[in-house]
């Protein structure tokens, strides 16, 4: 029975801390002390709830212990006795828990207070996946294959530079929003990378990593249901999330994307994924103004056309990098056999995606693309042009690509060698092995 009631303790928590954290700091004004309290109102739903059961509405449960705590803290801690009065008199008089409207502000102010850019993006991902995701230090720590005093030091340095910092506990306004926000996406897409293809160890996915960041999006999507680039974000995460069950075979090894079993991918993931995608084509359309034709009526001909166009391009340029990586993704979702896919569309779509936020690995995926659409020669040859970008260095999938490439062109000793190359590059092992086939196999 006790085993029970801490499993059902274990799943509010995993529900419950994200928004209790959120409130408490709404209250307390600093993230590390409001962990702390939620955490102690934690320890106590240990101690009671196998005895007394569990509460019929946990959330506020946990959220009237943790104000209770924070009152003992503030009573006891006279160093700080000024800041804290009014503090405690605020905590003492605000007896009913909040309304589910002040829960998402706090919540949402957590989210851009966990990743803050005054944090490394470690740190940024670890108190994240803390506060926001509610993994344990010991979780985080094996995800990213890293020790747990590691984790814990990242989780412990990131509270102490907020504070030190005395960083806003706010939701950004005006010009500073486009940046912030655009270093929250980065944190929950770098998350879920690291679940889809993860960069060590013997595990080709850890999907518990995908489903938090799809988690975080969701509910992000859901307190910024106006920002375009929220919705592309979680209908990329949807749609690579319904190809888990294929991309990994009987024995753990990767299943490359043609090579999979479409009839596995997740229909639903992948209709809500289209379903997000399409919100967020249609958001970032309203943002570049009406559409074209509304203005068009009564202009001659060639005139019309000329300003259809241009307003095209307008919207076109209104789409954020996540909605266009999801509609590339959308291609292949759409493609019941890999003979079916759009390279051509998806070869146009990198190209916007290079002219919106040209990088060498954008460039790398662009070559693929183009050697799918018009040859491998065509490929090759960006690839030739993009090959010593520094950042590619190291960097395992730029000899992967080009060992591909130049072994559809029959160029089969120079593939092996790329192939080797990166095999010896990644510090994954189930990938290393499959390149290791692929080199063979030339």
């Amino acid at each position: 029975m006790a085993s029970d009631t801490h499993r059902a303790i274990e799943a509010v928590w995993r529900i419950e801390a994200p928004r209790l954290i959120a409130g408490l700091a709404g209250l307390v004004r600093d993230v590390g002390l409001a962990e702390e309290l939620a955490q102690d109102a934690l320890v106590a739903a240990l101690e009671q709830w196998p005895e007394s059961g569990v509460p019929r509405n946990p959330g506020a449960w946990l959220m009237t212990v943790s104000k209770r705590r924070a009152v003992d803290l503030i009573r006891r801690n006279e160093r700080m006795s000024r800041n804290l009065a009014e503090l405690g008199h605020r905590l003492e008089t605000a007896a009913e828990p909040p309304e589910p409207d002040e829960i998402e502000d706090d919540l949402l102010r957590l989210v851009f207070t966990a990743c803050h850019p005054a944090l490394s993006m470690e740190a940024r991902v670890a108190l994240t996946l803390r506060v926001l995701g509610g993994l344990s230090t010991d979780e985080i720590a094996r995800a990213f294959l890293v020790p747990e005093p590691t984790a814990a030091q990242r989780i412990v340095r990131a509270k102490r530079t907020l504070a030190d910092r005395k960083v806003p506990f706010e939701v950004p306004q005006g010009a500073e929003l486009a940046g912030r926000l655009s270093s929250v996406l980065e944190v929950i897409y770098l998350i879920f990378n690291e679940g889809y293809s993860a960069t060590a160890g013997d595990d080709w996915m850890r999907p518990g990593l995908c489903e938090d960041a799809l988690r975080l999006g969701r509910v992000l999507a859901g307190l910024m249901p106006a920002e375009p680039e929220v919705h592309g974000l979680v209908a990329l995460m949807e749609i690579q999330a319904s190809r888990a069950a294929a991309r990994v075979g009987p024995s753990g090894e990767p299943v490359l994307l043609l090579e999979q079993d479409r009839t596995r991918w997740d229909r639903l993931l992948i209709g809500r994924g289209l379903a997000a995608l399409a919100r967020a084509e249609s958001l970032a359309e309203e943002r570049a103004g009406s559409p074209a034709e509304e203005r068009t009526e009564g202009l001659a001909e060639e005139h019309a056309e000329s300003l259809a166009e241009e307003r095209a391009e307008e919207r076109a340029g209104a789409v954020g990098p996540y909605t266009l990586q999801a509609a590339i993704a959308a291609c292949h979702a759409r493609a019941f056999d890999p003979g079916d896919t759009d390279w051509v569309r998806i070869a146009g779509l990198y190209e916007s995606l290079a002219r919106l936020a040209r990088s060498p690995v954008v460039e790398l995926n662009r070559a693929v693309a183009l050697s799918m659409a018009y040859g491998p020669a065509v490929g090759l040859d960006l690839l030739d042009q993009i090959v010593d970008e520094p950042a590619l260095k190291g960097y395992h999938l730029l000899p992967s690509v080009r060992g591909d490439l130049l072994f559809r062109l029959g160029r089969r000793g120079e593939a092996r060698a790329e192939f080797e190359r990166a095999a010896s590059m990644t510090r994954n092992s189930r990938e290393r092995a499959l390149l290791h086939e692929r080199a063979a196999a030339c």
